[in-house]
């Protein structure tokens, strides 16, 4: 039995909760996984896992052996990634979330960059808007947006990297502006289409916050139309949809080439924050530490990006 690997598929079964989980985290079938930790029951002679229909359930026996494993996993993956480091070739399975627009419109062309460099890398990169849990759901680094102040739904086993501000401001099609006219103070947004982005509840989000040289104000706008994707707002509004509040970094290139404009310049909108994630544990992998360091390098030299106050 390759007692390195039943405890990896141990450690992965009780963060998961599932075998069926792992199975597809190691490119293994279910029975594979649970025989293999079967069998590592059989060699420690104790039960580690208790079965049932809710899924397998640690006994006392398998949290005390899972800190343990758990380490000596981390360990060999440290041991290996400083192997790796000094030959230059890093290699293995690397999983990267980002919420869906970022992801689309930036991260995919950077991973691509990275396993040109690196190409015994092999990548999972997962585009999703919600929350994760890094931990149970594998992932080995996050790009998170968030509004400015300490990264929320940061659970104590991860940790946050400050990447960016990202500035957002109002944007429209010179078309649409020509047609319904040009906003000149902020209540005039009240007579505009205003497109933004979905958030699930009828009414919510319709308030905007502008600041201008210390100067607050908020305003109600009107959204006949919104929708849960930053590039179809993008779209929506290089097409002469409406108005929109949009990070800097979707649409500077529409912008520079006359795509959108500007809509009231002197105002902007609450910066975002854009964090990198990754477990709280000792030994990182080789190539999730040089994924990290590589964004982390890229991400300030794009447009639509300013490096941390």
């Amino acid at each position: 039995m390759d007692t390195l690997r039943a405890m990896q598929f141990l450690v992965r079964t009780i963060e998961l909760g599932s075998l069926t989980a792992v199975a597809r985290e190691f490119g293994t079938t279910q029975p594979t996984v649970s025989k293999v930790i079967a069998q590592l029951e059989a060699q420690l002679q104790v039960r580690l896992l208790e079965r049932s229909t809710k899924g397998p359930v640690a006994t006392e026996h398998g949290l005390r052996f899972y800190d343990h494993a758990k380490v000596m996993t981390e360990q060999y993956e440290a041991a290996v990634g400083e192997i790796q480091g000094a030959s230059g070739q890093p290699a293995g399975f690397l999983r990267i979330h980002a919420p869906v627009g970022l992801g689309q419109f930036r991260v995919n062309a950077l991973v691509q960059e990275f396993m040109r460099l690196y190409p015994g890398v092999e990548v999972e990169l997962i585009l999703d808007d919600r929350f994760v849990d890094l931990v149970a759901e594998g992932v080995d680094v996050a790009l998170r947006l968030a509004a400015p102040g300490p990264v929320q739904h940061l659970s104590q086993t991860a940790v946050g990297r400050h990447l960016a501000v990202v500035p957002r401001f109002l944007v429209a099609a010179p078309a649409y502006l020509a047609q319904h006219g040009v906003p000149l103070q902020p209540d005039d947004l009240d007579a505009h289409d205003f497109v933004r982005f979905a958030t699930g509840a009828a009414g919510a989000g319709a308030a905007l916050d502008l600041t201008r040289s210390g100067e607050h104000v908020r305003v109600e706008t009107r959204s006949r139309y919104r929708i849960n994707n930053a590039l179809a707002i993008r779209d929506v509004l290089a097409s002469g949809g409406g108005i929109g509040l949009c990070p800097e970094w979707l649409v500077r290139d529409l912008l520079d080439g006359g795509g959108l404009a500007r809509v009231l310049p002197d105002w902007w909108a609450t910066p975002q924050d854009l964090y990198l994630l990754y477990p709280s544990r000792r030994y990182q992998p080789l190539r999730a530490k040089l994924f990290v360091q590589f964004v982390a390098d890229r991400f300030l030299a794009l447009p639509g990006f300013c490096k941390p106050f």
